[in-house]
């Protein structure tokens, strides 16, 4: 059974930082590229970022480049969203998915997190 489990969301002021993490299991990790998407409330799930399966490559939104990073652990099979200079509008549940292409569309991925709360403050 596919698991992946989002860790390190919270509270934090504009202008701060968290770092997200994914651990997953029951998959070949190493064979799937894994994104991080979010979804504020009243709105849909939108695309944040993607790495490919070795971490040779990444993609952002426009809205989040030059601030947030994205990573992977291929040994810990855990990929990472490090989140900086955050904003109010950057307030959402973040989640990270798996697929067997780098993609910035929903339908693309295979297995999805529950999801982590990010709340910015102003």
């Amino acid at each position: 059974q596919v698991q992946l489990v989002e860790s390190g969301g919270g509270l934090v002021q504009a202008g701060g930082s968290l770092r997200l993490s994914c651990a997953a299991s029951g998959l070949t990790f190493r064979s799937y590229a894994m994104g991080w998407f979010r979804q504020a409330p009243g709105k849909e799930r939108e695309f944040v970022a993607v790495i490919n399966w070795s971490g040779s490559r990444t993609d952002y939104a426009d809205s989040v480049k030059g601030r947030f990073t994205i990573s992977r652990d291929n040994a810990k099979n855990t990929v990472f969203l490090q989140m900086n200079n955050l904003e109010p509008e950057d307030t959402a549940v973040y989640y990270c998915a798996g697929s067997l292409t780098s993609s910035h569309y929903r339908t693309a991925y295979n297995y999805w997190g529950q999801g982590t709360q990010v709340t910015v403050a102003s």
